[in-house]
């Protein structure tokens, strides 16, 4: 197996289009554009890049970021083992060896100046310093750069420079249409598609109370636990407590709020 084997993705990702996104993903992807996705947690994104790389045929590698990481996390580091020191390239630098998509997942959550050494790879230079190493990588014609994360989180702390921002083409995602929404959920889980509206209606309600006690809505990812959890032999009242409103609130208030639209669902 080569080194761009064991990235690709083999079988085709489950991915409904929303709207003209996949078209316009080809084009960027044929001018080698660097790609931003934006959108709420759980809306697809990260579905939506591996099945991209699936229909591109292109290895696909995804990091997923987090406040400790180190820009040695992504570019490499010496390591030392019983035959003294060698050079492990991180996921950016194999990525850009390699020619696969670089997927960075929830960027924000790197610290600034981590996020900082993806900056050649995302103008007309496509290089990599690896300063350490002595070494200038030029990226490989097929490699892109993609990143995603959260708007709903950004703070002060946790936002992405404009001098980052700008160097990217974006896409901004959001949970799909409830009719879209119910046949994702049912071919996902292969529930009937009944009860899939009834669980989408649940998470509109959910998504109606964020900015009024609620930081985030119920995402299809938590749409299609529910789904997995009947189709399991839950009950449909106890499923939905424990997959939709349980992992997205403590507030008491807003819990009752849930379950008494759960109750009104399913009678």
């Amino acid at each position: 197996m080569t080194d761009k084997d064991q990235y690709k993705i083999h079988e085709e990702p489950f991915y409904q289009a929303q709207d003209d996104e996949v078209e316009l993903y080809e084009a960027a992807y044929a001018a080698r554009l660097p790609i931003m996705v934006k959108g709420p947690t759980g809306c697809g994104k990260s579905r939506f890049i591996e099945y991209m790389a699936w229909k591109l045929a292109k290895p696909l590698i995804t990091v997923a970021c987090n406040e400790d990481m180190t820009a040695s996390d992504l570019v490499g580091r010496y390591l030392l083992d019983a035959n003294g020191t060698r050079w492990l390239d991180g996921p950016l630098t194999t990525a850009a060896r390699i020619g696969a998509i670089c997927y960075l997942d929830e960027v924000v959550e790197a610290r600034q100046d981590t996020t900082v050494v993806i900056h050649p790879l995302t103008d007309h230079r496509r290089t990599l310093p690896l300063d350490k190493k002595g070494e200038l990588i030029e990226a490989h014609p097929d490699f892109q750069l993609v990143i995603s994360y959260n708007p709903g989180y950004q703070s002060l702390m946790k936002d992405l420079k404009q001098s980052t921002k700008q160097r990217f083409a974006g896409f901004e995602f959001d949970y799909p249409a409830a009719a879209v929404e119910t046949g994702i959920v049912a071919t996902e889980t292969g529930i009937d598609t009944e009860l899939a509206a009834k669980l989408v209606s649940i998470g509109g309600t959910a998504r109606n109370l964020k900015g009024h006690g609620l930081d985030e809505g119920i995402s299809t990812r938590l749409l299609t636990y529910a789904a997995a959890l009947i189709k399991g032999g839950v009950e449909p009242k106890a499923a939905c407590r424990m997959a939709l409103v349980r992992p997205i609130t403590d507030d008491v208030d807003i819990r009752d709020t849930l379950d008494h639209a759960i109750d009104a669902v399913f009678g």
